[in-house]
């Protein structure tokens, strides 16, 4: 079987291996546009475009109480290695935690490697980019955001459930986080959801993949698959038989992000 689309939270791939059947996933066709939606989110909650809106929305002209900062200069610590590419020409200092790839390998993508304390103790903006896995489930709790700057923003456009809200939104509420960039959910549809009615909270309903591009992309990388699989031939981003074909070193249509 193949996945249009990279998350395989929502696929049984042991109980799919026990009965001999290939699982593939469409892993690089949502990147580039991830990435620009995890950059353009790091903004509008630096730049507090939400509640300005807001605030205009309702006819008041507010320009001195909405001051935001700027991106050059700061410190983007990236968990699970990616926005490399998009962020660099913001004159960032890059830091990443990654425990699957190894340090040269960050340090030529313009990065260096960090434990997880250590990026989230020194990180002004923190981007969350790893798959939603029993590990990664709850990786942001109370304690590590207790770690981050006051002045931080948190950014996630990987998987829900991956920063505890319930921690997240007392960190936000009680002024330990300055804010957060959201745009996936542990529950969703995420309406009703506590953390959107906070001004320090800017959210999408999960579209980072929601590109044309980007769904070209995942449906030919999944007919790709099945017809390799068909054919006898080794396939393509494969996740569960060694017979998986190599995947090219960077996506189609950009660099690493």
């Amino acid at each position: 079987m193949a996945r249009a689309g990279v998350g395989l939270d929502n696929v049984d791939v042991a109980a799919a291996t026990r009965a001999g059947v290939v699982v593939a996933n469409a892993s690089r066709s949502n990147v580039i546009s991830v990435a620009e939606l995890a950059v353009g989110l790091i903004i509008a909650s630096v730049r507090r475009v939400l509640p300005a809106h807001r605030s205009l929305r309702d006819g008041r002209w507010e320009r001195s109480r909405y001051q935001g900062r700027e991106l050059a200069g700061t410190t983007v610590g990236i968990i699970g290695l990616g926005h490399v590419g998009t962020l660099a020409p913001f004159g960032v200092r890059l830091l990443a935690h990654d425990p699957y790839v190894d340090t040269e390998a960050v340090h030529r993508l313009g990065a260096r490697a960090v434990a997880l304390d250590t990026l989230l103790a020194e990180s002004d903006i923190v981007t969350v980019r790893v798959p939603k896995t029993p590990a990664t489930i709850g990786l942001l709790g109370d304690r590590e955001l207790r770690l981050m700057k006051p002045s931080a923003h948190l950014v996630n456009t990987s998987r829900g459930g991956i920063a505890d809200e319930t921690a997240l939104t007392a960190a936000l509420t009680q002024g330990r986080l300055a804010g957060a960039a959201l745009d996936v959910f542990a529950l969703e549809p995420a309406v009703g959801n506590a953390l959107l009615g906070l001004d320090s909270v800017v959210a999408t309903p999960h579209i980072g993949a929601s590109t044309h591009e980007a769904q070209e992309r995942a449906g030919r990388e999944a007919v790709t698959a099945v017809r390799c699989a068909l054919e006898g031939r080794p396939v393509p981003y494969a996740v569960n038989t060694p017979l998986a074909a190599p995947v090219p070193a960077e996506p189609v249509g950009g660099g690493p992000v």
